[in-house]
């Protein structure tokens, strides 16, 4: 019998789902499937009765899956018209295989299961496509990513107060020597946070650490809590993101020196939305301004000085960033929004309200960003924010946003990058911050 050696297991892993060939056959496996449904009859009964039936039945589930992401789950996103396009083509092949289920011999019905598979992963990769969140084979399984560290080459390594630290006039790439032993990579590791105070229950988060910090005597490193959108995970910036890459990338130019990036659930599940507030839907603020930096301070090896520290996300974790950054600007002084939003939203103001706050809009305003930069300065504060030039739904709430941080006295960096809502936009923001922050934390000049 085969087998496949390990490197050939990662190599397959490591194909692309977004360019290149794979994405290719996949789409024609889809257009091939969805012929073979069709054409598999010939009589004029299936085309004038069973196709119709399965093009309602496909498009009856079609809306009744919009409706329940704008009505009983709290989504507040417009979807991009491609999405449920390819969403329909999976759900009509479906339909075209139950209507022609009846009749058929044991090797037709085997054909069209196998024709409903192949149309539904290539509808299911197009629309990952739209947005980018798996960028490879390996990420959308949701295997180990290849720079996966133990927990113990991560955690309980304090002792930041006797390292080196950045200081006015003397960053820390100018003080620090990188040893000979030095790795040429950093890793990401799996952890748990618990919400000790806030009582928030939450997925395992992910920690990135560059190859200064997995040296025998490790600097004091700034630290970027980095959040992901909504639906997601913690991991959804390694997966869609390459945040590994993208962080290795800015170690390997400054002597293994890089922010420890965490990425802390935002969520509580997967398609949970508890408007990074302490409300009626879960004290997500508390977690994040509380128990996740208690923890990384407990556990790391970082900068204590909290003037060395960020917080960004994308999409809702852009917005919840912005809160973040402008609820707490003692814990998070450095902002990075990325495709945010003007504020938390479940997609109307008297829905939010209600379910945050029992219609309470009083208590409502007052946990929202823009409410509180206009009556509450933050000159010690500063923000990146960056949006799609394509994004019609966010680019004028980045606008907004901007203008409400500098009007407060924060200082603003805005960019527009080229793309839309995903992660062709996301992924780069980063890229484009990074500089920005590590000159704010004194990592670099």
């Amino acid at each position: 019998m085969a087998t496949v050696s390990a490197d050939g297991v990662t190599g397959v892993g490591e194909l692309s789902l977004v360019r290149g060939v794979l994405p290719a056959v996949l789409l024609a496996g889809m257009v091939t499937g969805l012929l073979v449904l069709l054409a598999g009859h010939r009589d004029r009964r299936w085309w004038l009765r069973r196709v119709p039936v399965a093009l309602l039945v496909a498009a009856l589930l079609l809306a009744g899956a919009q409706v329940w992401l704008v009505v009983d789950e709290p989504f507040p996103d417009a979807l991009p018209w491609t999405v449920p396009l390819w969403v329909g083509l999976g759900l009509l092949a479906v339909s075209l295989a139950v209507v022609g289920w009846p009749g058929q011999r044991w090797w037709r019905r085997g054909v069209a299961v196998l024709a409903v598979g192949v149309v539904v992963l290539g509808s299911a990769n197009q629309v990952n496509r739209v947005y980018g969140s798996f960028s490879t084979v390996a990420s959308a399984l949701q295997l180990a990513p290849s720079s996966e560290l133990s927990v113990d080459e991560v955690v309980d390594r304090t002792g930041a107060a006797d390292a080196p630290t950045g200081s006015p006039g003397a960053p820390l790439e100018q003080v620090w020597q990188p040893p000979a032993d030095m790795p040429a990579q950093g890793g990401v590791s799996e952890v748990t946070i618990p919400g000790t105070t806030s009582g928030f229950t939450a997925r395992d988060a992910w920690v990135y650490v560059p190859p200064a910090y997995l040296t025998a005597d490790p600097p004091a490193l700034p630290v970027l809590v980095l959040l992901g959108g909504q639906p997601g995970g913690p991991r959804d910036w390694i997966d869609g993101g390459a945040l590994v890459q993208r962080m290795d990338d800015f170690a390997a130019a400054h002597h293994g020196l890089a922010p420890v990036v965490v990425m802390p659930d935002d969520l509580g599940a997967e398609t949970a939305n508890p408007l990074c507030l302490d409300s009626r839907l879960g004290k997500a603020d508390t977690y994040l301004a509380v128990d996740v930096p208690a923890w990384i301070t407990s556990h790391l090896h970082v900068d204590d000085d909290r003037a060395h520290w960020g917080v960004g996300g994308l999409s809702y974790g852009g917005t919840c960033a912005l809160q973040l950054g402008v609820g707490h600007p003692d814990v998070y002084p450095s902002i990075v929004d990325v495709s945010g939003q003007e504020g938390p939203t479940l997609g109307d103001r008297d829905r939010t309200v209600q379910a945050a706050f029992g219609g309470d809009s009083a208590a409502f305003d007052a946990a929202t960003p823009l409410v509180r930069l206009a009556t509450r300065p933050l000159p010690g504060s500063a923000a990146f924010v960056t949006v799609g030039s394509d994004d019609t739904d966010y680019r004028p709430q980045a606008m907004v946003v901007r203008d409400a941080l500098s009007k407060a006295g924060v200082a603003v960096t805005y960019q527009e990058l080229p793309g839309g809502h995903s992660w062709a936009v996301w992924g780069p923001s980063l890229t484009a911050a990074l500089p920005w922050f590590a000159t704010r934390a004194e990592l670099t000049a």
